[in-house]
């Protein structure tokens, strides 16, 4: 294992150091493992807080700012946040209006928002609500879920949602969105290779030089089969093909993210962005947005994984919002 750390076992302390270092308009909670606007929305809106395990940033960290979130709980490595840190950063971040709690669905994540959200609303009144993203139609069931695993959607409901909550909308109206999202969204991923956690300091699974994973999590779940290696044209097939079958894209405009799983050179995505742009067209999917890059990676995994949204007016309006994180930032 090679590596740009000092401990294993202090791998997440020493990055949030750095963050609060390289990122001074976030406020770092080290104790609890929070990472906050440094200056809060205004009183009365919504609060948008978020979570997961660490080793796939940007999410949730990076996006912690105007026109996302007002803070994110930093699990150790793919691992979910406890309890404890959920509650501290759902009373962290409420500003009177109440909080919603963007989840990816996994079981410990879903599990340990939903305590927090209890024990948050039982001792201070504060009013939680939450949606649970399952965008991947790689499986519907896996080790780690019931139902479809939450991946690529969570950054673009990050980004959506936190645009109306800054807006002003109410509770009831941003859970609204974040849900139609949900249905809109869907993802799909893929691997060359292994990452490695840190801790365990080898590669989760044993992936031949010739071939590659279809379907992966984005923790390094099996996907739906092992293929050979191909062209990049063949692989955009596989993650596209997947992605038009669950859902009919046509008709609306899309929103398009081409994404890095954390190993995978810009140039390439880039590549691969040109091969599912030209699949999409052929389709007669129109696309109205692209995102490329690293987003919500898997550490040091190579790969990327498509997600599309099917957007409307309002959709597109929100996404062309300012907004300003360490890891999305444009102006309207």
């Amino acid at each position: 294992m090679k590596k740009l750390i000092n401990d294993p076992a202090d791998v997440l302390a020493d990055a949030l150091r750095g963050l609060a270092k390289a990122h001074p308009e976030l406020d770092v909670d080290h104790e609890h493992r929070v990472i906050y606007r440094r200056e809060p929305k205004a009183q009365g809106k919504v609060a948008l807080l978020s979570g997961g395990g660490s080793g796939h940033e940007p999410l949730h960290g990076g996006f912690v700012g105007l026109g996302m979130l007002d803070a994110a709980c930093a699990g150790e490595m793919f691992t979910s946040p406890t309890p404890d840190q959920v509650v501290a950063a759902t009373k962290g971040a409420d500003r009177g209006a109440g909080v919603l709690h963007i989840v990816k669905n996994y079981t410990g994540d879903v599990m340990n928002f939903e305590m927090a959200a209890e024990i948050a609303a039982a001792e201070t009144g504060v009013e939680v609500s939450t949606v649970v993203v399952a965008d991947d139609v790689a499986v519907q069931d896996s080790l780690y879920t019931a139902g479809r695993r939450g991946v690529g959607l969570t950054v673009l409901m990050e980004k959506i949602v936190g645009a109306a909550a800054e807006e002003g909308r109410d509770l009831a109206a941003v859970t609204a969105l974040a849900e139609k999202l949900n249905e809109r969204g869907r993802s799909m991923g893929m691997a060359l290779t292994s990452c490695t956690v840190p801790a365990a300091g080898k590669p989760t699974f044993d992936l031949p030089e010739d071939e590659i994973e279809m379907g992966v999590g984005i923790h390094g779940e099996p996907g739906r089969k092992r293929v050979p290696l191909a062209p990049a044209s063949e692989i955009a097939a596989q993650l596209v093909e997947p992605i038009l079958a669950d859902r009919d894209f046509t008709g609306e405009p899309v929103i398009v993210m081409l994404n890095g799983m954390g190993g995978t050179p810009l140039s390439e995505l880039h590549l691969m962005y040109g091969e599912v742009a030209e699949l999409l067209e052929r389709a007669g999917v129109e696309v109205a947005r692209t995102l490329v890059g690293d987003y919500i990676t898997s550490l040091d995994m190579a790969g990327c994984s498509v997600t599309l949204l099917a957007a409307d007016d309002e959709i597109l309006q929100l996404w062309d919002a300012p907004v300003r994180t360490p890891g999305l930032r444009w102006l309207a």
